[in-house]
């Protein structure tokens, strides 16, 4: 596999967490010129809940790309370095990719719990199988001379 198979899920998901970022800044201006939190609220206190939902919902998804795919970015990185990228690894990496679009787009959206929770389910279940996948790879790999 080449440099690029494996990293181009890699780079999407950093810009899934600069898009994310952004809403999040965007939302925030949106609240603070319409009146709805002060400067100080905002920057001084650590509760949330002064916010507007929409801001919270944009804050907690942020907060969601630092979690399961820190899992996905250190796995990346160990295939990467241990040669072990196949067709099933960039097939299932992308579809992981694609999970966590599709759960931040509705999370920062309409937020419906049920189709939320399916991405976030598929991506984990998804992200199971890398690790499993990885994991046999280099258990059962021949002993190196």
């Amino acid at each position: 596999m080449t440099y690029a198979a494996i990293l181009m899920p890699v780079f999407a998901m950093v810009l899934l967490t600069f898009v994310v970022l952004l809403r999040l800044g965007y939302l925030r201006g949106q609240a603070v010129r319409a009146g709805l939190v002060t400067d100080r609220e905002g920057a001084v206190t650590g509760d949330e809940t002064v916010w507007p939902i929409k801001v919270r919902q944009a804050s907690k998804s942020l907060r969601n790309q630092f979690e399961m795919p820190v899992l996905f970015y250190v796995l990346s990185l160990l295939v990467l370095v241990t040669r072990k990228a196949d067709f099933l690894y960039i097939v299932l990496a992308w579809i992981f990719v694609v999970s966590r679009w599709v759960h931040a787009s509705i999370h920062c959206g309409p937020n419906a719990i049920g189709p939320r929770f399916a991405a976030f389910f598929i991506g984990v279940l998804v992200l199971i199988v890398m690790w499993l996948q990885f994991a046999a790879s280099i258990i059962f790999a021949p002993i190196m001379p």
